[in-house]
């Protein structure tokens, strides 16, 4: 039985899971929706909530806990300037969770975290955009160099 076992440990110890939720908050904060599995995204759903209204209230102390919470200045940034601004007239709820099937090799159930009103064009952040005017030229191998 849990009784009063206040979270899930995830089979993990402590600070292999601080670290995996710290990491996975700074993930969905710059890309708006992550993939990962049922039980991880239902423990991180409160932690996100609670840095996103962290976020709204804009003073010293809730960013100096914001900082040391995400351990990375533009989440931070991010939470303060676009996230608070997007969700300041909602109460709550900034994040879903929608299940996404099994995963292949283990069979575990997967699931889709993201926020509520989501700017679809986070997710390309790191993507390198091709520049058309950028041509390659490839080599053909079948010309033979004279010797």
């Amino acid at each position: 039985m849990r009784h009063k076992m206040g979270y899930k440990k995830l089979n993990r110890t402590s600070e292999h899971r601080k670290a995996l939720i710290k990491n996975m908050l700074n993930s969905l904060i710059k890309y708006e929706q992550i993939t990962t599995t049922l039980p991880k995204a239902k423990v991180l759903k409160p932690q996100a909530d609670k840095i996103i209204t962290l976020g709204k209230n804009n003073t010293l102390s809730n960013t100096k806990t914001l900082i040391s919470k995400l351990q990375d200045i533009k989440s931070t940034n991010k939470v303060k300037k676009t996230l608070s601004k997007r969700y300041e007239n909602r109460n709550g709820g900034y994040t879903r969770i929608i299940k996404a099937g099994y995963r292949y090799g283990d069979n575990a159930p997967m699931a889709v975290i993201e926020f509520v009103d989501r700017d679809i064009e986070a997710k390309k952040v790191d993507r390198k955009k091709k520049d058309p005017n950028k041509v390659q030229k490839k080599e053909d191998p079948k010309v033979a160099v004279p010797a």
